[in-house]
């Protein structure tokens, strides 16, 4: 669907992975925008799906439960997707607030006839305020995006200062991008099996951050694939991720992972709630 790439286009900085894999973004994020006379905060949530695992079926309720409290809704859908009544039906059946539906990934469209087309059936589907068709990975229609949302959202005070854009620690953006990294490198059921933990993170005396972080996994067969044939697969996700760690904080970064299996993790209540899931 492309709606943590939505985010991070529109904030301007990376503050939130991004894969081509489903279920990527595992937590509630929020990520601030200002504009000339405002301020927009965004929410970026997991994405509503079936969940059968306990971690599933925490990230559909995390993505159902932001919606209350907030004053205008997002519906992200691929544009090549076809116009689906029971999804419509499932997630805005109880929403009272306005919704805007963005068709994303317009650029993967033949031609304008069929953008239109499908903007015609998804309106028919339910009311949306607005159906606004964007690219975010071209940064194509993301400016109107955020005038169409400025438009339906309510005067108030600023909620954070002007330099902040998202209420999340330096520590857990670090352990993302780690988990992103472990997203794009591996495949089948390695990513969705993975949890991150910094377990330190030392500014030394020369400006350089030394960060230790675990990659947990849950079962001893993933550890072998996590840190590959001579360590090449783990030396391969911390030097993309370390690179990523350093444009976030702006400075030098000695990065130490290593990878600790904690069997089924992902349906242990008190396991999730350490790590933030529940």
């Amino acid at each position: 669907m492309g709606k943590s790439t939505l985010l991070n286009c529109i904030i301007g900085e990376k503050i939130v992975i991004t894969s081509e894999k489903p279920q990527t973004t595992r937590n509630r994020i929020q990520g601030i925008h200002n504009i000339s006379g405002g301020q927009i905060v965004f929410i970026d949530t997991p994405g509503i799906h079936t969940g059968h695992s306990r971690l599933n079926k925490s990230m559909v309720e995390v993505a159902r439960s932001a919606i209350s409290g907030v004053d205008l809704l997002l519906l992200v859908v691929e544009a090549t997707a076809l116009a689906d009544a029971g999804f419509v039906h499932d997630i805005l059946k109880k929403v009272t607030i306005p919704v805007v539906l963005v068709l994303n990934k317009i650029d993967l469209l033949s031609d304008k006839g069929l953008l239109l087309n499908r903007i015609s059936d998804w309106a028919a589907l339910y009311p949306f305020k607005e159906i606004v068709p964007i690219s975010a990975g071209r940064n194509d229609g993301v400016e109107h995006l955020v005038s169409v949302i400025s438009g339906y959202l309510p005067e108030g005070p600023a909620l954070f200062p002007d330099d902040i854009l998202t209420d999340m620690p330096e520590k857990f953006i670090v352990a993302e991008m780690i988990r992103e990294k472990v997203f794009r490198l591996t495949r089948d059921e390695i990513p969705y099996s993975t949890a991150v933990v910094v377990e330190s993170f030392i500014e030394r005396e020369n400006g350089v951050i030394a960060i230790s972080a675990a990659i947990m996994l849950e079962r001893k067969t993933q550890k072998g694939i996590v840190i590959g044939n001579k360590g090449e697969m783990l030396k391969k996700i911390g030097s993309q991720a370390r690179q990523d760690i350093e444009r976030l904080l702006g400075t030098r970064i000695f990065l130490e992972l290593f990878v600790k299996v904690v069997e089924n993790w992902s349906e242990r209540p008190s396991k999730l709630r350490e790590l933030g899931y529940e």
